[in-house]
């Protein structure tokens, strides 16, 4: 018997529910309705405004056009007159600078000529300095070799004096034995 309590009170609540939903639902039926109605009229109302926007807004477009047109032509107008004026005085300063550019190019070519030149004689002078150091070298080494030689000799013959017999002292006499 339970078992009937719960299914009895959860549909008993149940109806309860849908006839409330069921009532309100029309109430708001006709409010959405309304809304709807209130909804159409604002939208053709702002598009109506919206257009009538866009119109003045164009014509005052067209006229904004019209004079940015009109004051770009002055303006480029204007430019031209003023690049061709620069033009001119490039043009004409450039002509001096590369007369300038030539004649430095000239002094230039003279200058590496006469550079080359020096270079030339500081090499020669160069290498008549390393044969000079060279020449010197070899005789200091050529003087140190015959000192060498010549204290090798020195030792050599006082080596053999040294040796010989008859640079010896000759023993000395023995005494008679007494007797």
């Amino acid at each position: 018997m339970k078992k009937w309590l719960y299914f009895i009170s959860v549909g008993g609540l149940t109806a309860i529910f849908l006839v409330f939903y069921l009532s309100d639902r029309s109430a708001a039926e006709k409010r959405q309705a309304e809304r709807d109605v209130i909804a159409a009229q604002q939208k053709a109302q702002t598009e109506a405004k919206k257009k009538e926007d866009e119109a003045i807004a164009k014509r005052d477009a067209d006229l904004r056009d019209k004079a940015r047109k009109d004051e770009e032509a002055t303006k480029e107008a204007d430019r031209r007159r003023r690049s061709e004026e620069g033009s001119k005085k490039i043009q004409d300063e450039t002509n001096g600078y590369l007369a300038r550019a030539d004649k430095a190019a000239k002094e230039s070519s003279r200058l590496e000529i006469e550079l080359d030149a020096l270079h030339k004689a500081g090499e020669k002078a160069n290498r008549e300095m390393f044969d000079l150091a060279k020449r010197v070298e070899r005789a200091e080494e050529e003087r140190q070799a015959a000192e060498f030689e010549i204290q090798r000799t020195t030792e050599f013959i006082a080596r053999r004096a040294a040796e010989s017999s008859m640079t010896a002292m000759p023993a000395p006499p023995v005494a008679p034995a007494a007797r």
